[in-house]
């Protein structure tokens, strides 16, 4: 499956109509669009999920889930889509109202049942209407399975998962939270991804079915009294529910009112900070994400003190460290004088032997030969007596020689390299933490100028503000706890629910049914473990694959685990010594290698043939990872990968050299007219153009 072509309208950045066109080339399967900052390439990437989705583009990131509810809910989110410019000239002029809309074409799509060339999906918005409309069409045509299943639905079960898009729409530097995942509720819900990508969730979904049936049989063999209490309890476990609902989302209400307060907060900070020294807000920015870069250097910066010193307690034991040395030296010169000893006479005992044997031969006089062995043994006494044999120390530790090889390299690294690995960890925290604190402080003298009257009137509504958000986490600490006890009272009831449906008795014409289902629930419970079995030792191997592959580091990670306890799915990382990796001592770096393995291994194991967006590549990774991804991650992760750098940064000309033989076709984002735009480029002038613009700017 192949995108042929996307239509922009009024999109955000995207004013007015644009479009972009990828040719199919199966030998070139990488696309380039290029942008600066701010020119749209995530936004390209949010239209893709809303084309795809629509409300239900939540569930796809948290981040759209976020964005919606702080927004106020999708009807208001989804006027956010619209381009600023076309709509605030709609709303002063009162034009003829705008369309917002996305339009996909999608090729060599195989749907079951339908054979077909091409599907197009467009969405659109009606702001005057304040209408949503999804139309499809196959090979140019309406056809009767998607109004029969519904648009939503088709798209869902036959383009594209809505639970699995994350993995083929993502930002490459933010994927680093597939390696975070630590709670069980991430876990489990990045189960449930990977159960959909590894083709479980169908066989999960079966399975609940039965048990619904099963319920539903049980439910019709209970008698009058049974059924009274039946009743009673399955009106409380819905009251529950619905309270339980209501209670998620007065939460969610008050979760945008609290980020809606905090954005103000925010803004209020920034005009403080302002009037406090005359900065502007390009050089606010750049503070905050100074100060934000410098937090994330210091994490890092600490985690690799951290390894360091584990080894800290053993340098401390300094002159005991050097005793053991000499101990173990000694200890080796006497095993190899002794051994020496014992070599050197049992080769003179065969050398004599040897002459002695010969002597036979030639038949020489007994009592000559008898003067020879005599010689011969006085010799070897000689010789033997002679050698010096080191009886200065004794034999405490006994290390065989393996391990006192490994002791002197443990031994050679303190004395060698530890020292001055320290001595610049600790300098660079120390220098970090001199920068960190410079920007803290620069950012609180912006507060200095108390006695300017605006000043004074922003902090006030900045503290009553800060009062009204406390008093609303107040209240959502208190919907917490309800919600705990309404979760609390919900399972005690579904328990005596499920007592008391053991006591029914079915009837006679259920039984079988029951038995049918009985059994055919257990076989099912049976497949999905089993699948799950045979799937978790196809993703080790898949992705350990990805790891030797793009990893240059070969000994670090060691081998991979993948865990399946009920319905959580997690995956472990070990070393050669087949010890646990903490995920979080990695790198942000290695975190996004580790990921990008996952996600290659998942894609391959889903079986899905769908292109791969990616946003911001090869943001973390040095020049040895990049080109290790370049060459074979992205030519080998799709039939069709489309990238978005920011030429320089995250993608340099080199790099660029080692993707040209793989890129099919170039684009750059351009911004005219205050709104961007797509310019098509030969694969050659990517960086040409780049230049041209630069000296274009510089002169």
């Amino acid at each position: 499956m192949k995108i042929s072509k996307i239509k922009f309208q009024n999109f955000r950045i995207y004013k007015g109509e644009n479009e972009i066109k990828f040719s199919s080339n199966s030998n070139k399967n990488i696309n380039i669009i290029a942008g600066k900052n701010g020119f749209g390439k995530t936004t390209f990437l949010t239209s893709l999920i809303w084309v795809f989705y629509g409300k239900m583009m939540a569930e796809v990131e948290e981040k759209y889930k976020r964005d919606i509810k702080n927004a106020g809910g999708y009807d208001k989110f989804i006027k956010t889509l619209l381009n600023r410019d076309v709509k605030t000239e709609f709303e002063n002029n009162n034009h003829k109202a705008p369309i917002l809309s996305i339009e996909l074409e999608l090729t060599d799509i195989l749907i079951p049942s339908i054979p077909c060339k091409s599907v197009l999906i467009k969405r659109s918005y009606d702001l005057q209407k304040d209408e949503e409309d999804l139309v499809i069409f196959i090979d140019g045509l309406e056809n009767e399975l998607t109004k029969e299943v519904g648009f939503e639905v088709f798209i869902n079960d036959f383009i594209l998962p809505r639970e699995i898009a994350k993995f083929f729409f993502f930002d490459a530097e933010k994927i680093v939270s597939l390696a975070e995942a630590k709670s069980k509720s991430e876990l489990r819900n990045l189960s449930k991804a990977y159960s959909e990508v590894l083709g479980i969730k169908k066989y999960e979904d079966l399975k609940k079915n039965l048990e619904t049936l099963l319920t539903k049989l049980r439910r019709d063999g209970a008698n009058k009294t049974q059924q009274s209490k039946l009743f009673d309890l399955t009106n409380n476990e819905a009251e529950l529910v619905e309270l339980i609902e209501y209670n998620k989302d007065q939460q969610t209400k008050l979760e945008v009112e609290i980020s809606s307060i905090k954005t103000s907060i925010d803004s209020i900070q920034e005009k403080l900070i302002r009037e406090g020294n005359g900065i502007t807000l390009e050089e606010l920015q750049s503070m905050k994400a100074e100060r934000e870069r410098l937090k994330n250097e210091s994490a890092e910066i600490k985690n690799k003190l951290k390894k360091l010193l584990d080894l800290v307690p053993i340098v401390m034991a300094g002159n005991k460290l050097l005793q053991l040395k000499n101990q173990l030296e000694g200890e080796q010169k006497i095993k190899n004088s002794v051994i020496d000893k014992d070599a050197l006479k049992s080769e003179l005992e065969a050398y004599t032997r040897s002459v002695l044997n010969k002597l036979e031969i030639i038949n020489i006089d007994k009592k000559f030969k008898i003067d020879i062995q005599q010689i011969l043994d006085e010799t070897i006494i000689e010789k033997i007596s002679n050698l010096k044999i080191d009886s200065s120390g004794k034999i405490l530790l006994d290390f065989n020689e393996e391990q006192y090889r490994n002791f002197i390299a443990v031994f050679d690294n303190i004395k060698g390299t530890f020292a001055s690995q320290f001595n610049a960890v600790v300098q660079e925290e120390k220098n970090n933490r001199i920068y960190l604190s410079k920007v803290y402080h620069q950012i609180k003298q912006a507060e200095a100028r108390k006695d300017n009257p605006l000043a004074v009137k922003l902090r006030n509504e900045k503290q009553a503000l800060e009062t009204k958000m406390d008093n609303l986490n107040i209240d959502k600490g208190k919907l917490i706890q309800e919600y705990d006890s309404y979760s609390t009272r919900l399972t005690s009831t579904r328990k005596v629910l499920s007592e008391l449906e053991k006591q029914f008795k079915l009837v006679e014409t259920d039984k079988k049914k029951y038995e049918v289902t009985e059994n055919l629930l257990v076989k099912i419970n049976q497949l999905i473990q089993k699948i799950k079995e045979n799937k978790k030792y196809t993703l080790q191997k898949s992705i350990m694959f990805g790891l030797k592959k793009i990893m240059h580091k070969n000994d670090f990670i060691f081998d991979v685990r993948v865990n399946v306890v009920d319905d959580v799915m997690d995956i472990d990382l070990l070393d050669k010594n087949n010890n646990l990796i903490d995920k979080d001592s990695l790198s942000k770096g290695e975190q996004q290698l580790y990921a990008t393995a996952l996600l290659k291994a998942l894609v391959d194991e889903s079986g899905i043939k769908f292109p791969v967006f990616i946003d911001s590549p090869l943001q973390k990774f040095d020049k040895y990872h990049s080109k290790n991804i370049i060459k074979e991650f992205y030519p080998a992760i799709s039939e069709q990968v489309v990238l978005f750098p920011l030429l320089e940064k995250e993608l340099s000309e080199l790099e660029y050299d080692y993707l040209k033989p793989n890129v099919n076709k170039v684009f750059v984002i351009e911004s005219k007219n205050n709104g961007s735009c797509f310019k098509s480029l030969l694969v050659d002038q990517l960086f040409s153009h780049l230049k041209e613009e630069q000296n274009v700017y510089a002169n």
